[in-house]
């Protein structure tokens, strides 16, 4: 069993930046692959980025590609997501999410693991 605890949400301006991180319990995080998705009001959940368990590779959703950063600490058991350049529309609740795979994982249904989530709301 994984537990995730997601932090770092808040409201920020457009054009601003935030880093969510994302804590997992357990001794083998390395054996996970992770993920960061969002759902916005009346939106279905939607994926961001994911990383391999080693770190070495990773995938955006392509409205966030050049704006975020997905990446990890294996050491200390936690998935980050830098936010930069952000938009209003990237106003959602972001959850991570793990998966015990080798690869990368993109689909949610794939997952075996969500933490609660944590809002992100970009106004002026």
């Amino acid at each position: 069993q994984v537990q995730l605890v997601e932090s770092g949400g808040g409201l920020v301006q457009p054009g601003g930046s935030l880093r969510l991180s994302c804590a997992a319990s357990g001794r083998t995080f390395s054996g996970y692959s992770m993920g960061w998705f969002r759902q916005a009001p009346g939106k279905e959940r939607e994926f961001v980025a994911a990383i391999k368990g080693s770190g070495d590779e990773t995938y955006y959703e392509y409205s966030v590609k050049g704006r975020f950063t997905i990446s990890r600490d294996n050491a200390k058991n936690t998935v980050y997501l830098q936010m930069s350049s952000l938009k209003p529309e990237d106003t959602a609740l972001y959850y991570c999410a793990a998966a015990w795979r080798a690869g990368l994982v993109i689909r949610g249904d794939e997952y075996d693991y969500w933490g609660q989530g944590t809002q992100v709301t970009v106004s002026s």
